[in-house]
């Protein structure tokens, strides 16, 4: 038959199926096919928090959405355009997220009477006109894939675990997709196993050739490539993104890398993949508990190293202690934060924003710390390397905050020229004259930092109160206050060395919608959205959290109203109302997801609404 062939400038999939039908690496992989042809894209993994959920229920439905196209892209979609799903229970959870006439392409072999009945279906929904307002594309997957490996005598099990790969292969006609970069993947991946890989790659094919040859396809579609600034990129995830920026600001401090973790969702990553960076100086320890990771980091600071811990939510609140130590005895380290929804073991593979209060005021006694937060995945990179640098100059703690929607979602990323990069190299001390170890430079209030073993530096310093300058365990009243003063003083001086804050849009107006993390692609959507309907409305989206920038308070009184977007009850808003005393509204969301766009712009003319 003859198909016709439509462009489009951007398309939303989400795959869905049972957390093991291999739905994330479906997804990764047609990410990173996207990012190959030159799309801009984001991407949102959603996945259970079992290892292994039971098959067929709806809490164990296991989903991958990719936002790609032509233009610039900021969001992984409010809604999806096509759902891949792979049973029953992927249908019944990812039905509301389709947009009205979408496309639905189903495995029919997940619709058995099992599944329907796990999915609580009381009838076949492929067999009514339940989905009557939508394209529905039925495919038996599961007996097509078995037929592509009937000569090869392979257990069922392994069988059924490349079905996911005859779906890539169906959308990657679809979309007018290379299979190239997969046929790759698989090869490598599998190079010790023939069979495995022939496997893979054999149904990748037949659900290529299926889509190409079947009647029920009739049209594909071609996403050109976004017009990106020239230069070479990358796929990459925000936990991708801060292991290199923390190789990189130690290869810019000319420093080795220390990372001090014990494994957590979602920051495991981070571990993972610094691991394999020996070759360039990085230490890695993987510590029987949270508080050895973090005092380990510490004591590798103390030894002279960039020295990192990093962790989620709950992990933080046990690093909590050794915090104010480092705050205590001003070594340089690197807290990451990679925030999930919660309280206590919460939602660990969901997404949140609510350790920010914990983040700045989180500690015993008076413990500031700067705070730094990432707004991309890309961004995940210079945020931490930002952070490192901080660190080492001011001789501070400094937490850097990512969360789940970031650190496990990726963009194109273009990778810069190492050359552009500053020189962040601390200054140790070496002449013993004089030396006292709570001296400080006049300008930024850090103490010198001398490595333990230089002769004639040997110094003392601990979590009981220090005497100013010599360091000396002291109780004195007056003592105490001025050490206190002086450690928040360091913190606040902080501002005199970071840029500006930006408004993105007019600089007065009627209202300035205000973010920090994760929400910056939902945000900065929305406010295009209504400027583009005539609408008096800017984005200022705040990275350094504590100290805020000198400009931030000039920047809201610049506004009639402001708007504090977070995925949590409302944090940001207390500081900024604490600080500043705007009359601040919010827009809340706790529901372990990103944003919308659209639930922005919603409230954006909901308060524009109400003050005329």
């Amino acid at each position: 038959m003859v198909k016709t062939t439509k462009s489009l400038d951007e398309v939303t999939i989400r795959f869905a199926g049972d957390s093991g039908d291999g739905m994330q690496l479906t997804g990764t992989q047609f990410t990173n096919t996207s990012a190959i042809m030159g799309n801009d894209l984001s991407t949102l993994p959603d996945y259970p928090a079992e290892i292994r959920a039971p098959q067929g229920t709806l809490f164990g439905v296991s989903g991958f959405q990719i936002h790609f196209g032509s233009k610039e892209i900021n969001t992984p979609g409010d809604q999806c355009d096509v759902l891949v799903a792979m049973n029953a229970a992927a249908l019944k959870v990812n039905l509301r997220s389709l947009v009205n006439g979408g496309a639905i392409i189903v495995n029919t072999d997940g619709f058995n009477d099992k599944n329907l009945k796990l999915a609580g279906y009381e009838a076949n929904p492929l067999n009514n006109d339940s989905l009557s307002k939508y394209q529905v594309f039925q495919v038996d997957i599961t007996k097509l894939t078995n037929l592509a490996l009937a000569d090869m005598n392979l257990p069922q099990k392994i069988v059924d675990r490349t079905k996911n790969f005859f779906a890539l292969g169906m959308m990657y006609w679809i979309y007018n997709r290379s299979i190239g970069s997969t046929i790759e993947w698989v090869n490598d991946k599998f190079k010790s196993k023939a069979d495995i890989a022939e496997a893979n790659i054999r149904v990748l094919k037949a659900g290529w050739n299926f889509a190409e040859t079947t009647e029920i396809f009739s049209v594909r579609y071609d996403v050109k490539p976004a017009s990106l600034a020239p230069g070479k990129y990358r796929n990459i995830t925000g936990n991708q993104a801060t292991a290199l920026g923390l190789v990189a600001a130690a290869n810019k401090a000319k420093l080795d890398l220390f990372l001090g973790s014990y494994p957590i969702t979602p920051a495991s990553d981070i571990l993972h993949d610094l691991s394999m960076y020996k070759q360039y100086g990085v230490k890695t320890f993987q510590a029987e508990d949270e508080i050895a990771g973090v005092t380990g980091a510490i004591g590798a600071s103390f030894g002279g190293a960039l020295a990192v811990t990093t962790t989620s939510g709950p992990g933080l609140a046990l690093k909590t202690e050794a915090i104010g130590l480092a705050v205590m005895v001003e070594l340089p380290i690197v807290v990451v934060n990679i925030q999930r929804g919660g309280p206590s073991t919460g939602l660990p593979t969901k997404t949140e924003q609510a350790d920010l209060l914990q983040a700045i005021y989180g500690r015993n006694g008076e413990a500031p710390v700067p705070v730094i937060a990432a707004s991309t995945p890309g961004d995940c990179f210079y945020s931490v390397f930002e952070a490192s640098r901080i660190a080492l100059k001011y001789m501070t703690p400094v937490m850097f905050l990512s969360d789940g929607y970031l650190g496990n979602g990726s963009e194109p990323w273009l990778i810069p020229n190492p050359e552009s990069l500053p020189d962040i190299s601390p200054k140790f001390r070496t002449d013993p004259n004089g030396y006292l170890p709570y001296l400080r430079d006049e300008k930024t209030l850090a103490r010198e930092w001398a490595i333990p073993g230089t002769p004639g530096l040997e110094h003392r310093i601990g979590g009981l109160e220090k005497e100013d300058k010599t360091g000396n365990v002291s109780y004195d009243p007056e003592n105490h206050e001025r050490m206190v003063r002086l450690r928040a003083e360091k913190v606040e001086r902080i501002a005199n060395d970071i840029p500006p804050a930006q408004v993105e849009g007019d600089e007065k107006g009627d209202l300035l919608v205000v973010g920090w993390g994760g929400t910056y692609g939902a945000i900065r959507t929305a406010v295009e959205q209504k400027r583009a309907e005539g609408k008096s409305v800017s984005h200022l989206h705040l990275h350094y959290l504590n100290p805020l920038q000198k400009n931030v308070g000039e920047i809201l009184y610049n506004f009639k109203h402001v708007l504090v977007a977070e995925i949590n009850l409302g944090q940001l808003i207390k500081v900024l109302r604490a600080k500043y005393l705007v009359p601040a509204v919010g827009l809340n969301k706790i529901q372990g997801l990103p944003f919308k766009a659209s639930e922005i712009e919603k409230k954006i003319d909901e308060v524009l609404g109400n003050s005329k």
